[in-house]
């Protein structure tokens, strides 16, 4: 589910939906428009802030219909998520079914969980004041929120369905394996940051940016910003994603060749070998969606590919982990 919301939250903000609804109500938000008068009204709300009033001010009721459905959905399942933990989790904690260990695992979730709503309408309502457009910050930030969510789950997963096996793996395949989630962790952020920037349509060319492998624009945008121009500017942005894309092929590269000096047992072979397909499937997807200047459909698939990477890296991390009591 927490996939799903992913996926769900990537066609959001791909058909620049996430400003449809520009309130945020934990009970009542539950109840959609019913009839033609409420439908009006959200319509009627909407026009009050600035993405109809400059960019979709030709919207008619059925084009904000259908941005509205998209935000509604993903609100909604963000809400079923948060009961399809909370009872099963009172469930057994009233009778006493969980270990200390996961209480306080899931514990952790829900305070995640609910993060992550904070972070949802954090990041909506800086798209309701003065730009149509919410801040890549914040939308880096509830993207990361969501994909460290996952990670945890999938390692308190590991954790219960895989305990203790023997290791063999050396400490130098260990160290890259943190290493690895780490340098895929900084390529996510900032594949949100090109997507807030909608970097990704100012150089549709592989493998050079237009006619250079780094733009003057970057140099110039540089000098006149310093440092920060690395991560407002769009042109900036895009060329450091490209680049860190190298650094996660290479690195990964590195990982299957070192490990196939080793013994490994068949949980961690897998792991590098889902790794491997991945990292060149997501770097294919890259290349895909850039080329196509980012349709819904590859601009999805790629972000959950990310997600899919990031899960092959925590994989290998927690396979090649020193055994646990």
């Amino acid at each position: 589910m927490v996939a799903l919301m992913v996926i769900i939250g990537g066609i959001t903000r791909l058909t620049h939906s996430g400003l449809s609804m520009s309130d945020w109500n934990l009970i009542m938000g539950v109840i959609p428009p019913m009839n033609e008068a409420d439908w009006n009204a959200a319509f009627e709300q909407y026009k009050q802030f600035p993405e109809y009033q400059k960019v979709n001010s030709h919207f008619e009721l059925a084009d904000f219909k259908t941005i509205f459905f998209w935000e509604y959905l993903h609100r909604m399942i963000g809400r079923t998520i948060g009961m399809v933990f909370i009872i099963p989790f009172v469930f057994f904690l009233i009778r006493r079914s969980l270990p200390k260990k996961l209480v306080l695992q899931s514990l952790v979730l829900f305070g995640l969980g609910a993060l992550q709503g904070f972070l949802g309408w954090f990041m909506v309502k800086s798209g309701l004041v003065d730009r149509p457009s919410v801040s890549h910050y914040r939308l880096a930030i509830h993207l990361s929120a969501a994909f460290i969510t996952f990670c945890y789950i999938l390692w308190v997963i590991l954790s219960i369905l895989k305990p203790n096996e023997e290791n063999h793996a050396s400490k130098r395949l260990a160290v890259l394996s943190r290493i690895l989630v780490v340098v895929v962790s900084i390529q996510i952020i900032l594949g949100a940051f090109v997507a807030g920037l909608k970097a990704g349509l100012v150089f549709p060319t592989w493998p050079k940016m237009g006619e250079n492998w780094m733009p003057p624009m970057v140099f110039e945008a540089f000098r006149t910003s310093g440092v920060v121009s690395l991560f407002d500017q769009p042109v900036s942005v895009q060329f450091l994603h490209r680049t860190f894309a190298y650094v996660v092929v290479l690195l990964v590269a590195y990982i299957w060749a070192a490990s196939r000096k080793e013994n490994l047992n068949r949980f961690q072979r897998n792991s590098i070998q889902f790794l491997l397909g991945m990292v060149v499937l997501q770097f294919v997807l890259g290349v895909l969606t850039l080329l196509y200047l980012v349709p819904v459909s590859l601009g999805v698939i790629h972000q959950f590919g990310a997600l899919l990477l990031l899960s092959a890296s925590i994989f290998l991390m927690y396979g090649t982990q020193s055994p646990r009591s």
